[in-house]
């Protein structure tokens, strides 16, 4: 199913599968973010972080994930949310496309 993304703040969406290949945990994130579990999404291949409290954590990440050995765009990328809230925008991961 489909993951709605917050118009208002900045997601972070990664491959779960690349998540997993550099050995990063949810815990980990939580606790390196304080993120809610509605900020710490599951679904198929796709991992979404979001919405987050501050687009301020957007830099930190992707700095944080680089460095573990993710790259930007192939394994994980960022929505602003900045978008007009009378459009919805729904987020799921393509079967059959891995690394």
């Amino acid at each position: 199913m489909p993951i709605q993304l917050a118009h208002t703040q900045g997601t972070v969406l990664i491959r779960r599968s690349a998540f997993e290949r550099v050995n990063l945990t949810r815990s980990a994130v939580d606790e390196r973010y304080n993120l809610t579990d509605e900020e710490f999404q599951v679904e198929g291949d796709l991992i979404v972080i979001g919405p987050l409290p501050s687009d301020d954590l957007i830099p930190e990440m992707i700095e944080d994930f680089e460095r573990s050995g993710l790259t930007y765009f192939d394994d994980f990328f960022d929505l602003s949310g900045n978008w007009p809230d009378w459009l919805a925008i729904y987020a799921r991961a393509r079967e059959g496309k891995q690394p």
